[in-house]
Parts: structure tokens; sequence; C-alpha cells
């Protein structure tokens, strides 16, 4: 099996568990991005949410690309660490009014709004500063991303999003709302998708939807596809970069844009997964009956995503070279759920031997808790170890 490249005599002096990010890597993916739109009507919104680090926020923000936020202290975030206001769109299903004032006082590129009563609010907000809120329409187009149901979001019956039939009512609050301007469409239909059709059906759905909007006498700037693109956590070593040709070349083929319309993205998982591993030192290896367990000494409150989504990540012992056997990968939690791993083949483990949970960039230290009293992990960056 082919394993990951790590500094592991640097690790063995580093208290355990800690991220580490190939920034080497972050950079290459960014490139490839940069290169696939550049020469389109394309634009990129990284989502703060896959990883708010304040490092890798600076590096994604030095090559332009904007910002989708879903907090108040994600545009705060974000701007701190260097993406133009101009560039922030602001999506979420429940923005509190100090979170809207947070939009409003720093004139951000638009909100995506997913109900008639936010779309009150926010023209409240507005009026009382005496500003216009640029608005994109964040619509279930019901089309099944074929992903697990927590990350399953374009469907009719969701928590997110104006279903198509509220348009109408939509529309016409909006007539009525002079601190209003209706930029855009929005939708986002889910999260890890590596079944590309699912996006061809968003592009159909799409494009029915500008076709209605046309006929009510409305031109949209701006088609929002939100993101969703899924990466390999089968195999990081063999496909470390997402297949970002083939995604942004579906969009180029059926979405048809209008004259100076612009399509968005935004791209999260795909663009900071790869690049960060979850280092963890081995405690025990136990036998069972018939099983072998690697106790290590992270846990679901540094990568949660293997308990909360049963979630697969590769493993790797970066220890050792000896023979494969297989073992269940479990951390010191006080939960049942406490598992990263099932049969995992690792090269044989001893206590003290550093493991590496691969593809743990995205929703990993961002979700990160202090259940047990647990102490958050450090970070740490391959171009400044």
């Amino acid at each position: 099996m082919i394993k990951g490249t790590f500094p592991v005599e640097q690790f063995e002096t580093l208290e355990t568990p800690f991220y580490y990010y190939d920034m080497e890597l972050l950079r290459e993916t960014l490139n490839t991005i940069k290169k696939e739109t550049e020469n389109r009507p394309f634009h990129i919104h990284y989502a703060i949410k896959a990883n708010d680090n304040p490092r890798i926020l600076k590096e994604i923000a030095s090559y332009g690309f904007g910002a989708d936020c879903v907090s108040g202290n994600e545009i705060l975030r974000a701007l701190e660490c260097g993406f133009s206001a101009a560039k922030i769109a602001f999506a979420g299903v429940g923005k509190t009014d100090r979170e809207i004032h947070i939009g409003l006082d720093n004139d951000i590129f638009c909100f995506n709004v997913e109900s008639l009563p936010e779309l009150e609010v926010i023209n409240t907000l507005a009026s009382e500063k005496g500003k216009k809120a640029r608005v994109a329409l964040r619509i279930n187009p019901n089309v099944d991303a074929h992903t697990h149901k927590y990350i399953t979001t374009g469907l009719n019956e969701n928590k997110f999003g104006i279903n198509e039939q509220d348009l109408p009512a939509v529309l016409q609050l909006i007539a009525v709302s002079g601190n209003i301007e209706l930029i855009g469409m929005h939708f986002h239909i889910g999260s890890q998708i590596t079944d590309l059709s699912s996006f061809e059906d968003l592009c159909v759905k799409a494009m029915e939807l500008q076709e209605w909007f046309n006929k009510q006498g409305i031109r949209l700037p701006v088609i929002n596809v939100g993101g969703g693109l899924g990466i390999n956590y089968q195999h990081p070593n063999h496909c470390p970069i997402a297949d970002f040709e083939s995604y942004f070349r579906l969009f180029g083929k059926y979405m048809k844009l209008q004259d100076n319309q612009t399509l968005h993205f935004e791209l999260g998982r795909s663009v900071v997964a790869p690049c960060g591993s979850l280092i963890a030192r081995t405690t025990f290896v136990k036998e069972g009956l018939q099983k072998k367990f690697l106790i290590v000494d992270a846990g679901m409150t540094d990568l949660i995503r293997p308990a909360l989504y049963q979630a697969f990540h590769h493993i790797e012992n970066i220890s050792s070279d000896e023979a494969y056997t297989p073992y269940d990968v479990v951390g010191p939690i006080c939960e049942s759920s406490d598992v990263f791993a099932e049969g995992m083949m690792l090269n044989r483990a001893h206590r003290g031997d550093l493991v590496a949970i691969r593809s743990a960039g995205a929703y990993g230290e961002t979700m990160v808790s202090q259940y047990n009293c647990r102490e958050n992990p450090a970070s740490y960056f391959s171009d400044s170890l």
C-alpha cells in the first residue's frame, strides 16, 4: 500500500494529537481551481465552515477567492484573514439580527435568503440603516445528491431554502420591499457528492428556474450553485486533488449563462480536506477475542465525522513498516461511537506508534469539542514546522 509522506522525526517531538497541513498540496489545489476558472465567468467562494484556521484562510484569500459564510463570526473571521467583503456570500437558515447587521455594515456581496420571514427582517434592518441589501434566493431544486442524509440539503422537505411553489409569494414581497435588491438564485444540494450526474440535474433545474424568472421580467446577474464536490477518502495518496476539471467542465456545458451573468461556487471540502491529517499516538494495542484494537490519543472530540456521519477516513501507521494486520482504531472518549475505523489494515502497531488519519482538513479541526474536558489539538503546517 502507498502511504503518505510525513516528517515523522519532527512529529516525535510534538505533543499529540495535532492537525498537520500539507501547504504545498493546498497551494497545488488552489492553483488547479484557479486554472480551471480564470477564463470563465466563474467565481469561487471558499466555505469557511470547512476549515476556519486563520493560516489556511489567509492562504486561500491570497488567491483572490471569495468566502461563503454561515454566521456573523465567520464573516468577521473572513475579513480578518484578508477576504474582500465584496466577495462574501452569507447563507444560513437562522441569521440573527446581529449577524444581519454585520453583513449590512460591511456591505457584503449578498445574503443567501432561505425564507420569507428572513427576507422581511433583512428589509427592515436595511431600511433602518438606509441601505439596500443584495440578496440571492436559496431555492430547493428537489435534486437528490445521493449522499448521507445529514449532508443532503436540496430536497423540498428540508430546513434549508425556499421551495419552488413559494417563489410567487417571495417576488410579491420583494416588490414591496424597498431595501432589497434581488441579484440571483442560490442552490446547495448537498455535500461529498461523487456522482457528477447530480450536478447535471441541478443545471437542468437551474435553467428551468432561470426561464421562469425571465418570464416574470426578472433577469438575474448571479447564479450560485453552491458546493458539494466530493473527494476520494479511500485513496488519498492516489487522488490527492479532486477532479475539478470534470466538475467545472460540466457546469460550463450545461449552464447556459446570459450576457453579463456570473456563476458562483461555494467549495469547501474539496479545497482543504486532502491537505489535512490528524496525527495521533498509539496509547495501547489491545487484543480482543476476535479483534485487535488500536487505542489512540485522538478521539471523536478531535474528529467527529466518523461518529457523526459514519464517515470513512483512511488511516496509516507512519511509524511502522511491518506486515499489515487489521485493527479497529478507537479513541479514549467515553462513548461507544468513538471509533475511527473497523478492520483497518495497518502496519503492525506498537505502543507509541504515530498514526495519520487522512483527509481530515475539512470538518475536522473546525468541529473540535471539549467533551470529557479534552484540550483542543494544536495545528502545524508543512512550510513552518
